[in-house]
Parts: structure tokens; C-alpha cells; sequence
């Protein structure tokens, strides 16, 4: 089997895997996008945490609202996951070092670099469809504060699609617009992605064996608990590393459209978020962000198991 092909194998693997966790935890991330950039709005629902969210939107919108920019999300999250994994691999053997050759130090950092570099060059590619799939989960209704906001006035969403949102966006600011919250969003993915590709790889090297993980059980039930937990406890904890970045992002991307912008960069965006709240702000989403990790710990770990049944004869990073 060529190289070329076994590529495009991993690649399918890496969408795959993300595609089906992404698509059960649509819910939970729809959820944390409307209590982190509620702040952003100029109108519309506003709610009191995770819970009066989780109560009042299936209720105010329908169940069905709660998939609401799932499809923009997925159609940006395979390829963003396809690359994720694939290039990791081509950007480990770029970065990591033999670790007797140049220390533990830069062999460890190697794959934090890998990781980074990978989440970077994805985000790159699907940065318009991010920025949709914000857009079509933080509209519920009521206007924005934007030139084509008014419309969605007294309830009335200010998208009807993917193309819809793109265009009008377009019309409004240009392609900048749907740019937007770009740099913060790749600062943010690289701190995110070091440690969720770097730590979970270099625990497949010292933690795993270490806790009896690895050898012919490691594909056992029990196993597999284990290392979603492993990988649960390192995304939450790139997560909190990277969500002020989150925050700051995502509310830029809330700017297309307006008028008048809260913001015109990523300092005054912050600044202005922190006057407004704080830290809690800042972090605002975040608990319900740890619990949508669920889905990214599950995307590590069905890659994993979907390259062990399909494509057992190749290694996966950190091996």
C-alpha cells in the first residue's frame, strides 16, 4: 500500500471520527456558543447559565434548534479533523526529535509543535465555515445590532443557511468579514492543539504503559474507559489554556454585520469583555465547554480504534 494512499486513509479516519463525535455533542456546543458570545449581542435571549439554557432553548426554539449550524460545523470539522490527524503525523516526523539526540526538554516540545502546527494549518483552510457555524449557533433570534440585522428583529433569525450567511456577510464587510476573530482564533487553536495532540501522544508513550494501558488488552472495554478518561482530562485542560482566546474570537466574529463595532481587534475586544465581566466573563461557557470535551476526547479515542480495526498495521502518533 503506498504512502499516498494510506494518507488518504487517515485522513477519511480523522473526519470520520470527528464527524460522529461532533454530531452527538451538538447540543452541548451549541449551548456553550450561546452563553459565551451573549455578551456580544446587541439583542435577543439572554440566559442566566447552563442550566436556564439548557431549560429554555429546546423550549423557546425546539429540540431540534439544538442540532441549529451542525451541519456547517460538520462540513468544517471533517476536513478540520482530517487534516488535524493526518498532518500531525507529517509534522511529527518534521519536529520530534529522538529524544537520547536532543534532550527530553525539545523531544517533549516537539510534539506540542507537531500539534500546534497541525491545528494551525487546518483552521487556515476551514476558518469561513468556523466562522458560519458561529454565526448560525449564536442566531436565536432578535437582531445583532447589524446592517442586516434589523431584519431579525422581533425574533426572526438574521440567517437562513450556510450560503446565506456567508453572502450576507460578504455584502456587509467583504471577505475580511468572514475573517474575522482570525488571528486570536490561531493563536488559540495552536495553544489548544499542542496540548491536546502533544499531551494525549506523549501519554500514549510514558502514562499508558505506566497504567497497564497498552499491550493485548489495550483494546479491551476497561482500557478504552481509561484512555477516554486520559484524553477527557488533557482536552479540558488545553481547553481552559486556550478559551480566553475562545471568547475573544468569537465575539470579534460576532462583529460582521454591524454598523457599529463594539471592537475593531482583538485587544479592545478583550478589554471591552473584561470591563464588562471579568474573568467569569471571559470564561463564561466554559463549564459546558468541559463537558462538550466529551465529544473531542471521543473523536481521539474512535480514531484510534477505527485505525487499530481498519489499518492495523500502521502506527498512530506517538509510536
Amino acid at each position: 500500500m503506498t504512502d499516498a494512499v494510506r494518507f488518504l486513509q487517515d485522513l477519511a479516519l480523522g473526519g470520520t471520527s470527528g464527524v460522529i463525535a461532533k454530531t452527538i455533542c451538538a447540543p452541548l456546543e451549541r449551548i456553550k456558543i450561546i452563553l459565551q458570545v451573549q455578551a456580544a449581542t446587541a439583542s435577543g435571549p439572554k440566559y442566566n447559565g447552563i442550566l436556564d439554557a439548557v431549560v429554555r432553548v429546546p423550549r423557546e426554539q425546539g429540540v431540534a434548534s439544538l442540532w441549529r449550524g451542525n451541519l456547517s460545523n460538520c462540513l468544517r470539522y471533517f476536513p478540520t479533523q482530517a487534516m488535524n490527524f493526518a498532518f500531525k503525523e507529517k509534522y511529527q516526523k518534521l519536529f520530534v526529535r529522538p529524544k537520547e539526540e536532543v534532550g527530553f526538554a525539545l523531544w517533549f516540545a516537539g510534539f506540542l509543535a507537531a500539534g500546534g502546527a497541525a491545528g494551525a494549518t487546518a483552521l487556515t483552510v476551514s476558518y469561513p465555515l468556523e466562522f458560519t457555524y458561529t454565526r448560525l449557533a449564536a442566531d436565536s433570534g432578535g437582531g445583532h445590532g447589524g446592517a442586516h440585522g434589523a431584519a431579525a428583529a422581533g425574533g426572526q433569525r438574521q440567517y437562513t443557511g450556510i450560503v446565506d450567511c456567508i453572502t450576507k456577510t460578504i455584502k456587509s464587510d467583504g471577505i475580511r468579514g468572514i475573517y474575522r476573530g482570525y488571528m486570536p482564533s490561531v493563536a488559540g487553536i495552536i495553544v489548544y492543539r499542542a496540548g491536546y495532540f502533544g499531551l494525549y501522544d506523549f501519554s500514549k508513550l510514558y502514562v499508558m504503559p505506566a497504567l497497564g494501558m497498552t499491550g493485548k488488552d489495550s483494546h479491551s472495554l476497561t482500557n478504552l474507559f481509561k484512555k477516554f478518561l486520559l484524553a477527557l482530562g488533557i482536552d479540558i485542560f488545553s481547553a481552559y489554556c486556550a478559551y480566553p482566546l475562545d471568547t475573544v474570537r468569537r465575539s470579534m466574529m460576532m462583529q460582521s454585520g454591524r454598523k457599529e463595532k463594539l471592537y475593531t481587534n482583538s485587544f479592545q475586544c478583550f478589554s471591552h469583555i473584561w470591563k464588562e465581566g471579568g474573568i467569569r466573563l471571559i470564561y463564561k461557557g466554559a463549564g459546558m465547554n468541559s463537558i462538550r470535551a466529551i465529544g473531542s476526547a471521543m473523536v481521539l479515542i474512535i480514531y484510534d480504534e477505527l485505525k487499530h480495526i481498519l489499518l492495523p498495521n500502521a502506527k498512530s502518533g506517538g509510536h
